[in-house]
């Protein structure tokens, strides 16, 4: 999920709840009068926010997190339907560099012409979050957590230890794997993370930290030292979940003989963020006409958790952390120094005050006026951002406008009540997601050589989906076998690996604890115990993912 911010301009408000008259003469014919047809395209936009300048001489750039709510945006599993709930996009610091293509001739970004000259919005990102993407299998109502990152200027993405990010039922390529899986107590399905039950608003709370698991080399290419880890923070586990491995963005340089890109990648760069926001992207939508031929479209019904006044808390805490939070600490300890506990050092902490941003919806390339008399995007009080409902909001409060009329150019938002019955528009549903087929991944080539050492096993998930994994020596897992490392390299991580395990338990508090609110809880599904004898360095690696047929 890609959280672009952009600045949109607010429209002008409209009188509520009436909306423009359409004067057009056009009469339908009778049989097109409560013909309902469907459409994609019904929704588009940003719901964002940003904040303050960064400290200039703070070095906030090694780490960067928030907590996020879990909500069912939608009642039910819809088809053909993303949104992304609030969620951050990571991207290397290049601003020295003012003209110079970051984007190499021949990946996908460099036709991306607005983006030049340097096209370094779309050179490598660090993405993912919670949402709904188009490219789920296994839709069961709550919205899910992926990882996601760009390393080649969106030619792939890489969304779990062995997966794109939902764009393919195949694992990825062996030389394009690039996720590590850290965590020996948790499974990461290429379906994403489900949670608990149904969530109504609790948190989860995930931070991007770039720690030194493996030296900078002067090799070809020459890497950096930064591998960017994933934590979280639920109520039934904390801790790191996985790295990229720093050579994932190394190696676009020597791809495409172009040494310029040496150094300018995530794993040498410091990290920036920006902000967060809500990316809406593909919803459908149904189309029908009035007797007076006035056209009229229905959205899926958008839920928020929305308190007794109307507030929706979506984020809070944002945090950007120095090499002083955990980054310094983690390295005298992979060196031979005291043991860190993985805690985040306040210290090398910066909260940074937020502020909202304007945006504009718009509906198959319509803007849409009259949300802003519905809610608006507000910071509250502790620095939380979110959604403030109106008091002259004609719907329910925290859902979305669901009705808009087209007049002209426009589409106006209107209230159910104003939409003639006759467009059939009021009981229409909307279809519901089916299970997809299976994720598969190969039985040769870094899956197999040297395979894993106990397994397969399986577990089964609330979304309705069966998970077939397998325990790797951490070194062993797929993603590290691309790379020609030295023996005592490999014996080196794995030896401080098997610390990691043996020292961060899964109940600690490795982020600060949420400021307001409670924690979400993932689908105990998720959670295995290693087998005896392999408590320490070695890892679950999902191999397949399906439809649970089991009664």
């Amino acid at each position: 999920m890609k959280a672009a911010f952009r600045l949109l301009a607010v429209h002008a408000l409209v009188a509520w709840p009436c909306a423009a008259q359409d004067t057009s003469p056009n009469t339908p014919k009778p049989a097109d009068i409560g013909k309902v047809s469907p459409h994609s395209q019904g929704l588009h936009g940003y719901i964002g926010f940003g904040h303050e300048p960064l400290p200039a001489d703070g070095g906030y750039s090694a780490g960067m997190g928030f907590y996020a709510a879990v909500w069912p945006l939608v009642d039910q599993p819809l088809a053909n339907f993303q949104i992304g709930l609030p969620s951050s996009w990571i991207q290397p610091d290049n601003s020295d560099n003012k003209d110079k293509p970051l984007a190499p001739e021949g990946t996908l970004a460099r036709t991306w012409k607005p983006r030049g000259p340097t096209w370094s919005s779309v050179f490598q990102t660090v993405e993912g979050g919670l949402g709904y993407w188009a490219g789920n299998h296994f839709r069961y109502g709550p919205p899910k957590f992926s990882m996601n990152a760009t390393p080649q200027c969106y030619d792939y993405e890489i969304g779990s230890p062995g997966w794109s990010f939902f764009y393919s039922n195949e694992a990825l390529p062996d030389h394009r794997l690039g996720i590590a899986q850290l965590s020996n107590r948790l499974l990461i399905p290429p379906d994403a993370l489900p949670f608990q039950r149904n969530p109504n608003g609790e948190f989860l709370g995930y931070t991007w930290m770039a720690l030194p698991f493996t030296d900078p080399t002067t090799g070809d290419p020459p890497t950096g030292e930064q591998s960017w880890t994933c934590f979280l923070s639920a109520a039934n586990f904390k801790g790191p979940i996985a790295y990229y491995i720093p050579e994932t963005w190394s190696k676009i340089g020597k791809l495409f003989n172009y040494p310029f890109l040496y150094g300018r990648g995530l794993d040498a760069r410091p990290g920036v963020m920006g902000g967060g926001a809500m990316e809406i992207n593909t919803v459908p939508r149904f189309d029908a006409k009035d007797r007076q031929g006035t056209t009229y479209s229905k959205l899926p019904k958008l839920q928020y958790p929305v308190d007794d006044q109307g507030r929706a808390f979506l984020v809070q805490d944002v945090t950007y952390y120095s090499k002083a939070a955990l980054y310094d600490a983690f390295k005298v300890w992979r060196v031979g120094g005291t043991a860190c506990s993985g805690r985040f050092d306040q210290k090398g902490a910066w909260k940074p005050k937020l502020s909202p941003r304007p945006t504009r919806y718009d509906q198959a390339g319509k803007k849409i006026i009259g949300v802003e008399r519905v809610f608006e995007n507000k910071v509250f009080e502790g620095n939380a951002w979110g959604l403030q409902w109106l008091a002259e909001a004609p719907s329910p409060k925290g859902v979305f406008p669901q009705y808009c009329k087209h007049v002209g150019e426009e589409r106006v938002v209107v209230a159910p009540d104003e939409v003639p019955a006759e467009t059939g528009l009021l009981r229409q549903g909307f279809e519901l997601a089916s299970p997809g087929v299976p994720y598969t991944s190969p039985a040769t080539g870094a899956w197999s050589d040297p395979g894993p050492k106990s397994g397969p096993f399986t577990a089964r998930l609330t979304d309705g989906s069966r998970v077939t994994y397998s325990w790797y020596r951490f070194v062993d897992q797929p993603s590290f076998q691309q790379y020609a490392w030295s023996g005592e390299k490999k014996a080196q991580l794995q030896a401080f690996v098997e610390k990691l395990h043996a020292s961060w338990p899964t109940d600690r508090d490795y982020m600060p604890p949420p400021s307001r609110g409670k924690l979400v809880s993932l689908d105990p599904g998720l959670f295995v115990t290693p087998p005896k004898g392999m408590e320490a360095g070695y890892v679950p690696i999902v191999t397949r993912q399906e439809v649970d047929k089991a009664p």
